[in-house]
């Protein structure tokens, strides 16, 4: 048994920017909904898909906004796609997906969470991070709680963190802190660069235990006098950003296994579709799933 865990920001995202700009009745754009509904509905008609909850940013900022103004916010994003949000979240949960939507945290918090609460789950064979995000590097475990991408089919599993990174999950945070992570709006120390940070970080673990003195490191990184001085004089603002990388794990949301079987779509479905122009063809791939899993429609 599975559980699929999907960044629903990422998805909305990758439809907005993937998917044909689409009209409703009235006027709005909605075409980053139809293909985020699209993709749910491959995801969902999938035979290994039974326990399925999608986290989603509601509003761009969180509590790391106020530990450091340089980290993102939603601004230079597309009104368009901002719009879409609330429609997103509505559609999911009428094709019987468990949505999170955030506020005080983020959506990869929300994943984090999650993940902890599977991992105590016997009956959980495999738990995908469905999303190619590297915050959710941290969050991998052996072979049971995995990134996935979706659209290119890839499992990121332990070893797979340990060769594209160059360091083990637990040192994400503290090797996101050094590289910084534009993304998030992390900037990282200077000339710390990732191959670097990952050399230093495999010898030290955390960056708290790096030597002030390159000096004394036991380990040959090129610049090593640079870098440890950068460090040295900016380890306390490396210190926050390895907070703002580091993912919560204490959402108060149910991640359990029954929260999140899948039991087919809901009755609002029909409607939704409606209201996106997208027809009855996915609510008939639904309704096959659903008898798939041996679940009626809702």
């Amino acid at each position: 048994m599975k559980a699929h865990l999907v960044d629903g920001t990422y998805e909305l995202f990758r439809a907005h920017f993937g998917a044909p700009p689409a009209k409703d009745a009235l006027g709005r754009e909605v075409g980053a909904t139809r293909g985020l509904v699209r993709s749910m509905t491959a995801l969902l008609t999938r035979a290994d898909t039974s326990h399925v909850a999608a986290a989603f940013d509601t509003v761009i900022e969180s509590f790391r906004n106020a530990l450091f103004a340089g980290y993102k916010t939603g601004e230079g994003l597309p009104e368009e796609l901002l719009l879409q949000f609330p429609l997103a979240e509505r559609a999911l949960t009428a094709m019987g997906i468990v949505v999170w939507g955030m506020r005080e945290f983020e959506a990869d918090d929300a994943l984090a969470t999650a993940a902890l609460q599977l991992s105590n789950e016997p009956r959980i064979a495999e738990i995908l991070l469905c999303s190619p995000d590297k915050d959710l590097a941290q969050c991998v475990v052996g072979g049971r709680v995995v990134g996935f991408d979706r659209m290119r089919e890839r499992i990121l599993d332990e070893p797979g963190v340990l060769e594209k990174f160059g360091v083990p999950p637990c040192s994400i945070p503290d090797w996101l802190a050094l590289v910084g992570d534009s993304a998030d709006g992390i900037p990282g120390i200077a000339r710390w660069g990732a191959k670097g940070a990952a050399a230093v970080l495999r010898r030290y673990g955390t960056l708290d235990a790096i030597p002030d003195d390159a000096k004394t490191w036991d380990v040959n990184v090129r610049g090593a006098e640079t870098l440890a001085e950068n460090l040295r004089e900016n380890r306390e603002a490396a210190r926050l950003y390895r907070t703002l990388a580091t993912l919560r794990t204490d959402v108060p949301i149910d991640a359990s296994l029954d929260a999140l079987a899948w039991r087919g779509p809901r009755t609002e479905l029909a409607s939704v579709l409606d209201e996106l122009g997208m027809g009855t063809r996915v609510l008939t791939d639904l309704a096959k799933a659903a008898e798939r899993c041996g679940t009626a429609h809702r």
